[in-house]
Order: C-alpha cells, then sequence, then structure tokens
C-alpha cells in the first residue's frame, strides 16, 4: 500500500451506498479527505466494492465459544445450558491454553467477517479462584489488539449480594484490578436481584467503570428486572455508562407497557442490546402455539429514543449451537424476524453497536475512524441477504485482513 510523504494513504476506487466511486484518504486512522475516484492517485484499490462502515459485535462470550461438541445442551433452552456449562467445568472440561486458544480463534473469525469492536462477557467468581476465563480472555485480547478494540464484562456468578455473595463480591474486585471494563451479572437469576444491581452499581461506581447486565431472558411477563434496573440507576445518579442486554420479558409485555418502560429506560440513559441469533434458539420452547420470538421490542425501545444495538451472544456452544460469528447473520435475523428493513438492519450491527460501545460512528466522512468492511456485494440489502465470504477488513485504515474465495462449475456433461 503506497504512502505519500505527508503519512496519509489513498484507499481507491471504494463504492458508496448510493453508488459513486471514490477514493478515501486516511491519515492516523481517520478519514482525511472522500474525493471521486481518480486514475492518477497512487494507493490500494478497493475494486469497487462496496465500502460500509466496520461491523461490531456488542455481546460475545469469547470464554464459552467453540464449544458445542464438548459441551452439549439436550434441552435446548436457558438453565439447559447453564447446567450443562456447570457439569463441564466441574469435570475440568477447561483450562487457560484452551481457552486462550479458542478466545483467540473467536476474535479472529469475528474480525474476518468485519467487525472490529467487541465487547465480550467472561465468568467471574469465587469457585473460579484463579481467575481461568479472565486470564484466558486477557491474553487473547492481547494477542488480537492490531486486528480489534475489546472490551470486558465480567459476568458475575450468583450470588453477588448478600452474605452469600462476599466470595463473589472479593472476586469482582479482583477481577476489576485484574483489567475488567464493565461490571456484569444476572440479576433476573438471583433471588434477591434487586440486592444485585446495588452491589453491581456500588462496584461499578467505586472502579470508575461502567455496567453491562444480562436482564430478564425469560418470556414470563412478571420478570422485569429492566425496571428495577432504571429506577436504581436513575435514582442513584450513576453516571457511568449502562447497557441491558437480552430484555426477553419487554416483548410479551403490552405495548403501552412497553412504551412506559422504553421512556423509563431511556431517561435513565441505558442502552439496550437484543440478541436475536441465541434467544430465538432457547425462548419459547414452552410455548409450542404462536411461539414467540424472545427478541426485545427493538422499534418501541428507538422509537423512545432508547440507543440499540443487536448482537450475536453466543456462537457455537450449549446457548447457540451454531453461529457464524458473522453480524450479517444477526442483520439477516433482524430483518426476519424482528421485521427491520436492510439498512436499519445494518446500522443495528455497525455504527450502533460503536454507539453503545463508546466509539464513534466509522461512516465514510471526513473525521471518522478508518474501520470499514469493504465487502463484494451489490447493496447492503445484497450484503445481508448473500453474506459473501469476500471480504476486506480496514482498522484505523490498515488493512487487517483480506478473504477471497474461488468458485468454479464444471457445465461439461
Amino acid at each position: 500500500m503506497s504512502i505519500d510523504p505527508a503519512g496519509s494513504q489513498w484507499l481507491r476506487r471504494g463504492r458508496l451506498r448510493d453508488g459513486s466511486l471514490v477514493d478515501v484518504r486516511v491519515l492516523a486512522g481517520r478519514v482525511t479527505s472522500v474525493e471521486p475516484a481518480s486514475n492518477e492517485r497512487v494507493g490500494a484499490s478497493l475494486d469497487g466494492w462496496l465500502v460500509l462502515p466496520a461491523l461490531g459485535e456488542p455481546h460475545a462470550h469469547l470464554d464459552k465459544a467453540l464449544t458445542a461438541e464438548r459441551v452439549p445442551n439436550p434441552t435446548g433452552d436457558l438453565m439447559g445450558a447453564i447446567e450443562a456449562w456447570v457439569a463441564a467445568e466441574e469435570r475440568g472440561e477447561f483450562g487457560v491454553e484452551e481457552m486462550t486458544v479458542r478466545a483467540t480463534v473467536a476474535i479472529r473469525k469475528l474480525v474476518a467477517n468485519g467487525v472490529t469492536v467487541i465487547r465480550t462477557h467472561v465468568n467471574v467468581g469465587e469457585s473460579d479462584a484463579d481467575h481461568t476465563h479472565l486470564r484466558a480472555v486477557l491474553a487473547a485480547r492481547d494477542a488480537t489488539l492490531h486486528l480489534a478494540d475489546v472490551q470486558i464484562v465480567a459476568l458475575m456468578h450468583s450470588p453477588l449480594a448478600g452474605t452469600a455473595g462476599a466470595g463473589n463480591r472479593r472476586a469482582l474486585r479482583e477481577a476489576l484490578s485484574m483489567g475488567v471494563d464493565l461490571v456484569g451479572g444476572c440479576p433476573h437469576l438471583e433471588a434477591d436481584g434487586a440486592g444485585m444491581i446495588r452491589e453491581a452499581l456500588a462496584a461499578a461506581r467505586e472502579a470508575g467503570v461502567g455496567l453491562d447486565l444480562h436482564v430478564d431472558e425469560t418470556l414470563d411477563p412478571d420478570m422485569l428486572t429492566l425496571v428495577d434496573l432504571a429506577r436504581q440507576v436513575s435514582g442513584s445518579g450513576f453516571s457511568r455508562p449502562v447497557t441491558a442486554s437480552h430484555c426477553v420479558s419487554l416483548s410479551v409485555q403490552p405495548i403501552e407497557t412497553q412504551r412506559e418502560i422504553a421512556r423509563m429506560v431511556r431517561d435513565a440513559g441505558i442502552a439496550i442490546v437484543p440478541l436475536p441469533p441465541t434467544n430465538l434458539f432457547l425462548q419459547g420452547r414452552e410455548q409450542q402455539r404462536s411461539m414467540p420470538r424472545g427478541i426485545a421490542p427493538i422499534d418501541v425501545l428507538r422509537e423512545s429514543g432508547v440507543p440499540v444495538a443487536l448482537g450475536g451472544d453466543n456462537v457455537q456452544d450449549p446457548f447457540n449451537p451454531v453461529g457464524r460469528s458473522d453480524p450479517l447473520e444477526t442483520a439477516s435475523l433482524a430483518v426476519m424476524a424482528a421485521h427491520q428493513l436492510p439498512d436499519a438492519a445494518y446500522d443495528l450491527v455497525s455504527n450502533d453497536v460503536r454507539r453503545v460501545l463508546g466509539h464513534d460512528a466509522a461512516d465514510v466522512v471526513v473525521g471518522a475512524p478508518a474501520d470499514f468492511l469493504v465487502i463484494d456485494a451489490a447493496s447492503v440489502r445484497a450484503a445481508i441477504a448473500d453474506a459473501p465470504l469476500d471480504r476486506r477488513v480496514f482498522k484505523g485504515g490498515r488493512e487487517v485482513v483480506v478473504t477471497t474465495t474461488t468458485r468454479r462449475f464444471h457445465d461439461d456433461p
């Protein structure tokens, strides 16, 4: 790739969503100029491929990824997955080295598909006294710093509140000292969900970090931990970013209740991350007639001004036996199962993820980060529909992955 004397570089002949061919000048990781394509410039040619904001993954589980063969989930539901994972841990199925390798592979799979920002939840608790999960994911993050920006959430074991939670609170303090970026957990799975939220907020405030909780991953309409979270965040004046992931039970509330809660969430400054792939797999099995979809109400939330981004959640583990580590798969499911139009679906897995994770949007405009997915597709709709493997991924203007495929038909009889 040619570099001019000033240290900038040109990415030539990229195609924007409107069909125009442009040359993009990059300096210090950001776009400094977007000009009509010209043969007079020197730089890497993008061959007329579509240039889009890079993808993001706001909710991964890198410590669990790629274990579906080793940790089967015969029942296919959430509790079956949890029980299968706990049993595998108890029989010593995992170690730091193999978990580091898997987490590194999982990051590289995401990046190859166009992801440059990732948030991952990592199991933390007193039963993992050596912090095996966290040490493995920290090592994987260090090994892939040139490929993606990775945020780590301490997914706390239960309970966190009360006398019984003392050991887990100690483990959380240790994890924060080791470098996790946010506090997490599952208040809807705790006997004292409100207490869990209070402890998580207190720990996050003390450490000066944000919060990302698994919230209401159930279709039980009586489970609305999201309301308690919104009230506590608003009432405590917590100023760091807060994300509520899943929020499945919100989808089965009456529409006016959805809107009322959405306004509470907006006023509390909470972002919502629905997770179509895994929740479509885990949720709804108990209702065989008119099976619900298990996806938080995206349109209601966005209409109320709530920041929303979509994630893939688990990939090829007991919580989701499939998954391609490709946000275009998530976008496709958003189109089919959540009635999103393709352009909106793409934004939900790209710039909307970046915003929720605290990154600038990566549009092809002057001043934006030069994080791009360059893909051999005619349009955003075609990119989501066909998910072509032919992709080039740029992070800060530097090409980090190129994937090209060859297909040959044997038409002779």
